[in-house]
């Protein structure tokens, strides 16, 4: 048999507050309602950040230390903690009088300043609070029906009574109160010190970036100012290293035409000779008509060759000889006995 379980619907109080904020995560997150400013925000920190990681970073790593990234991201780290828990968390926002309560305080209200005739403005709600021997105004607020507490004030955007009131940051999204004051104060140095973090190693990686392009651009424009200078003279680099025309004897360059566009009309414009190296060209064949060994045919004619494997043929399966007698070489005559030879001496 079966049970079937209703579960009541719980409602939560902060489904019920009147002021003018938004909560999510069942109320665990509460922020105002205008939060476009607080979304600019976070883009432009991700997106600094991000273009910092991408590029400076990874050339700063390897160049100076890789401490620089590791650094960067514990303060971006510690930024982004801190912005959340400024602006998702409740600055101290004072509940407002239940309708008995206002009621209460509407009578003692009444009670204090007596009544007032008609046509005469009424006295100002304000209750004397002594702090360390100073006192202290309290004032009564219309709209939550309470006397605030010393430094609270009541936010028009977020419609709510805040302890210890210190602003509404439309960048956090959120009122600056006391329960999230410490947390706005670490965000904002936090974000300064990235700030000043990123900025001064992105002027280190221009600088180094310009030192390069410095020494590149000497370089090469010395280099081209070098040979404008030969071109102009009709002079070769191994000629001034060596001062073979500015030594001590004072010759001239006999390949210098003594003007400059001359000069550089022949060095540059001037018709260039053919190659004399032929290099795509055929080398001759040797006399007799036959090629020169290749290097594996006089390695393979080094090697001792092994004889060939002789078979038993059977006269039907002898090979026929193609040559004809005329074309056999005469037969050699045969060498006189050593012995005949030294009785002939």
């Amino acid at each position: 048999m079966s049970v079937m379980v209703v579960r009541k619907k719980v409602t939560r109080k902060w489904e019920k507050l009147p002021g003018r904020n938004t909560f999510c995560c069942d109320g665990r997150v509460m922020m105002a309602r205008q939060k476009g400013i607080f979304y600019l925000t976070l883009f432009l920190i991700l997106g600094t950040c991000t273009l910092f990681f991408a590029f400076e970073c990874r050339y700063l790593a390897v160049q100076l230390s890789p401490a620089i990234p590791v650094f960067a991201a514990m303060l971006f780290l510690f930024s982004m903690a801190t912005l959340l828990r400024t602006s998702f968390s409740d600055p101290g926002v004072i509940p407002r009088a239940l309708p008995d309560e206002a009621a209460f305080i509407e009578m003692e209200i009444e009670a204090t300043n007596g009544a007032v005739p008609q046509g005469q403005r009424p006295p100002p709600r304000i209750k004397n609070f002594q702090i360390n021997n100073q006192i202290v105004k309290l004032k009564y607020c219309y709209t939550c029906k309470i006397f605030r507490p010393p430094r609270a004030s009541h936010c028009s955007i977020c419609d709510n009574c805040v302890e210890r009131f210190d602003h509404h940051c439309p960048w956090v999204g959120n009122c600056v109160g006391k329960r999230n004051y410490r947390y706005f104060y670490l965000f904002i140095l936090s974000l300064s010190l990235l700030t000043i973090y990123v900025f001064a190693f992105n002027i280190v990686y221009v600088a180094l970036k310009v030192l390069i392009c410095f020494f590149t651009l000497w370089s090469v424009v010395g280099l081209t100012g070098f040979h404008t200078f030969l071109v102009a003279l009709n002079q070769t680099t191994n000629e001034d290293i060596k001062g073979s025309w500015t030594g001590k004897n004072r010759v001239q360059n006999p390949y210098s035409h003594g003007n400059i566009v001359k000069n550089c009309c022949e060095v540059l414009c001037g018709p260039l000779p053919p190659s004399v190296l032929d290099r795509r060209g055929i080398l001759p064949l040797e006399e007799s008509g036959s090629r020169p060994p290749s290097t594996q045919e006089t390695s393979s004619n080094l090697l001792p060759q092994s004889p060939a494997p002789t078979e038993h043929l059977n006269s039907n399966e002898m090979p026929e000889d193609s040559s004809t007698p005329e074309e056999m070489p005469p037969p050699e005559p045969p060498e006189p006995p050593q012995e005949a030879a030294e009785a002939e001496k």
